[in-house]
């Protein structure tokens, strides 16, 4: 069980909602595994209550999956998962990286210069945890500034499955070759320059490479 902390900002349900979000999407709890609510509950020093609470929250966001009489587990995405998450993928991200510019070219373009340099700190560390992270936090800065809530609020329904995906299964590949760092600098270029042709068909190829990738590992 992973060593859990909560946050003290927020109340007790949504801040065990924050933290077992967290590790799920950082790989501390691995896509089909069972979620235990009292081994929960001890951990985080709370009742069931909350801990029922958050899992049911994140049921609603995709990342659990509570079979009553049975148990609560991560989500373990199948090939029509997939496919549908990459499809949303498609549609979404280089969309808002086109907003985000007109939105807030200079504050998006800052944004990017930090992900990529924690992304090649993450390479050169060989920290793929860290690099998932980077990664996330890369395609979610043109949705971040897109000035748009309705897309943010669009793209926060599958960013969580998508983190974990990235987590579990990409970046164990990405962090052992520079490849997907020079691609994400590759769109960062194209997006500072307004080339949105060549970056929807950069971000179209990664993600269908993605999709392949993540078929493959599923089976």
């Amino acid at each position: 069980m992973p060593n859990l902390r909560l946050q003290q900002s927020q109340s007790l349900a949504q801040r065990v909602v924050v933290r077992l979000r967290q590790a799920i999407t950082e790989g501390e709890f691995l896509p089909g595994s069972s979620i235990n609510e009292e081994m929960l509950a001890q951990s985080f020093g709370v009742s069931r209550t909350p801990i029922r609470e958050a899992l049911n929250k994140l049921q609603l966001e995709g990342l659990v999956v509570v079979k009553p009489q049975v148990g609560s587990f991560v989500f373990s995405p199948d090939a029509d998962d997939v496919a549908m998450l990459c499809e949303f993928r498609l549609g979404h991200e280089p969309w808002a990286a086109e907003l985000a510019y007109r939105h807030d070219r200079e504050g998006t373009l800052a944004s990017l210069k930090v992900v990529l340099d924690d992304m090649e700190v993450a390479i050169s560390s060989k920290d793929r945890f860290r690099f998932a992270r980077a990664d996330t936090a890369f395609h979610e800065t043109f949705v971040n500034h897109c000035g748009n809530r309705y897309v943010q609020e669009a793209y926060r329904l599958v960013a969580g499955r998508v983190a974990t995906l990235r987590t579990n299964y990409s970046a164990p590949i990405d962090i052992n070759s520079s490849i997907s760092l020079d691609g994400h600098r590759s769109l960062a270029e194209m997006f500072a320059r307004g080339d949105f042709v060549a970056f929807t068909e950069l971000s179209t190829a990664f993600i269908n490479e993605a999709e392949e990738a993540l078929r493959e590992h599923i089976g």
